[in-house]
């Protein structure tokens, strides 16, 4: 995720969600919900790309122990700042798609708004990673946009863009669910069926659902026994 970790983040990233016009933050609510709804208050909690924290913070009171990971220290260091007052908050310096966990080290992991494209990395792996931290009988849910949500979803990076916050939208080179910046900001988003063919060549169950009209959500739980081998179960 270099362009985040270069152009977007702490202060600035903080600055995109200061910004989100309310059509987007009822969406940024929603997906926050459909976990907080799934969370049970003994679990531990993995959020992959967790930024400055504002998704860790709003499922902490909901949760044992919240974990974030993140590649720009700048997130990190505006998240230690943020989180003093959240006792069960930890972030940490770390790659999702090579995660330095031990197995079966989580209830739930978690990787929200599109990270799953946003990151740039090996899409496989990225899951991989996730299932084996994730316990038998936790939950690993990953989201990205609503095909129906374009709209929205364009204003926002227009309005991102009008704040100086990254580059013009370069508007020949935008459409079909991709967004294109002049200073080399891409990413698509992720449909129902790539979510399907995705779990489908991992060999893993996944239920898919749609939130709000705005996100969609690829949700698996662990199966086997505790002291089952992790790689029996992928």
């Amino acid at each position: 995720m270099p362009y985040y970790a270069d152009n977007l983040s702490g202060e600035n990233l903080r600055r995109c969600y200061e910004v989100a016009p309310s059509r987007v933050r009822r969406y940024l609510d929603a997906e926050i919900a459909h976990v907080r709804d799934r969370l049970r208050p003994a679990d531990t909690l993995l959020e992959l790309g967790c930024g400055y924290g504002r998704i860790v913070f709003q499922l902490a009171p909901h949760a044992a122990r919240c974990v974030g990971i993140d590649t720009a220290p700048t997130n990190l260091e505006l998240a230690a700042r943020l989180g003093a007052s959240h006792a069960n908050c930890e972030f940490l310096l770390m790659d999702a798609a090579n995660l330095a966990l031990a197995d079966d080290a989580f209830d739930a992991v978690v990787c929200l708004q599109n990270g799953i494209r946003a990151f740039g990395c090996d899409q496989e792996k990225l899951v991989r990673e996730a299932v084996r931290v994730c316990r038998p009988g936790g939950q690993v849910l990953f989201s990205s946009y609503a095909e129906e949500f374009w709209p929205h979803r364009l204003a926002w990076f227009e309005t991102q863009a009008a704040h100086g916050l990254m580059g013009a939208i370069d508007h020949k080179a935008t459409g079909d669910g991709v967004i294109v910046c002049e200073d080399g900001f891409r990413a698509g988003f992720m449909r129902p069926a790539d979510f399907t063919d995705l779990w489908r060549r991992l060999g893993i169950p996944a239920d898919i659902t749609q939130v709000d009209g705005s996100a969609t959500f690829c949700a698996c739980r662990i199966p086997g026994d505790p002291k089952l081998d992790k790689t029996t179960r992928i």
